[in-house]
């Protein structure tokens, strides 16, 4: 049966500049968000311009024909005996992590110079450490995310309004969930048995956790408390009232490991005067929404306002900013989005029917003293536009199809 492949177009534009380029390209994300399919995308896109010339090796560790690839050895012999001389060879190696000492031979065969390389992997550790030292300077990384709202509009075929958004935020955006119609039962079922993956492949095996028990009780409250300001001490405090006897160290053992499998973002705060980041005090988010609902229900007269906070977190990296929790003297901005010499400010409020909730989100806003751009992204329909002092009231909507 021939796959279905939705473009994903930001990605191939970002990909696209580096083609050809003697550096190591690899795409890292949660698993299943859709990263393999980026790959088909390229190389479809390789085969449509280069035609003939392009000579393509691909390696899925996930199939049974590519089990008996298991060192850097295996891997260089594999790649090398399959290279041509007068063709253009590029070499796509899905979940490269499965590999061991995988970078040992991605360092040869880039430094040979006869193949432009591509690889993807499902956990942060892969770009620490002993890989780092290897191939320091010699790859960039581009981090894959679930389905944008764009995107999620024009994978499932939906118009923007708040129909669409309010699904979006139930169901969340991995990819796959296109397949299952628009079933919500079956699709929270798919996000469960994802979940169950997800913990068990790439947190509880790869980091042989031995309290599962307790990594599912701390998935729940994290899921429980999008948004809210935590330390690991207040967490484990937390945990111990509810006769879970764990150290703080473990509690960042674990919450760690769930951010190395990119299932969840741990956001820093940081002073807006110069953003120094202070040790204590961070928020969680999850990198699919969905999943979020599958674990933990969901409902929407309560959970709103955490739902749209994740949502603009989510969009902010995407775009490829560096996210914190803004202080300003004892107030808090939600999100201090940073890129190179840009920064925005942005306070995500459910309402602002209130005169006094609409000054409670502004007056964090105006203590800021320079001129970057500052938002309030509300589901109020009637509060929109900029306001005398320069802050942009938004709709959620609007500000998650900014820069798509």
């Amino acid at each position: 049966m021939e796959e279905k492949i939705i473009d994903r177009p930001y990605y191939i534009e970002k990909i696209k500049p580096y083609v050809g380029k003697p550096i190591i390209k690899i795409l890292i994300g949660q698993r299943r968000i859709g990263k393999s399919f980026i790959l088909k995308q390229l190389i479809n896109s390789l085969r449509q311009s280069e035609g003939e010339q392009a000579h393509i090796i691909y390696i899925n560790k996930e199939l049974k024909k590519y089990e008996n690839i298991l060192t850097d050895n295996d891997l260089y012999e594999y790649i090398s005996s399959r290279l041509v001389g007068n063709k253009k060879n590029y070499v796509f190696i899905d979940e490269i992590q499965e590999i061991s000492a995988f970078q040992q031979s991605l360092r040869s065969l880039l430094a040979e110079n006869n193949c432009d390389l591509y690889c993807t992997g499902s956990n942060a550790n892969m770009l620490s450490g002993e890989l780092a030292t290897h191939l320091a300077g010699r790859y960039m990384k581009f981090p894959v995310h679930s389905l944008s709202y764009g995107e999620f509009l024009t994978f499932h075929r939906l118009n923007v309004d708040n129909a669409s958004l309010l699904k979006y935020m139930r169901i969340g955006g991995m990819p796959y969930l296109i397949h299952l119609n628009g079933d919500e039962s079956l699709c929270f079922e798919y996000l469960r048995s994802l979940y169950a993956t997800i913990l068990l492949k790439d947190v509880v095996m790869r980091k042989q956790i031995r309290n599962v028990d307790f990594m599912e009780r701390l998935v729940y409250f994290l899921a429980d408390n999008i948004g809210s300001l935590f330390s690991a001490s207040n967490i484990s405090k937390y945990l111990k009232s509810q006769r879970q006897q764990l150290p703080t160290q473990l509690v960042l053992d674990y919450s760690n490991a769930l951010s190395q499998a990119y299932f969840l973002h741990k956001v820093s705060r940081a002073n807006v005067h110069g953003l120094k980041i202070f040790e204590v005090g961070e928020k969680y988010y999850f990198e699919d929404l969905g999943i979020r609902n599958a674990i933990r229900g969901f409902d929407p007269l309560t959970e709103t306002q955490k739902w749209m906070e994740n949502l603009v977190y989510l969009h902010l990296i995407r775009l490829g900013y560096t996210v914190y929790v803004g202080s300003v003297d004892t107030l808090e901005i939600d999100f201090v989005a940073q890129k190179l010499h840009t920064r925005l400010y942005v306070q995500v409020c459910y309402r602002l029917n209130l005169e006094s909730t609409r000054d409670r989100e502004m007056t964090s806003l105006l203590k800021i003293g320079d001129n970057f751009p500052k938002y309030i992204v509300t589901l109020d329909d009637f509060s929109l536009g900029t306001t005398p002092e320069g802050i942009q009231i938004v709709h959620l909507k609007d500000f998650l199809l900014k820069n798509e």
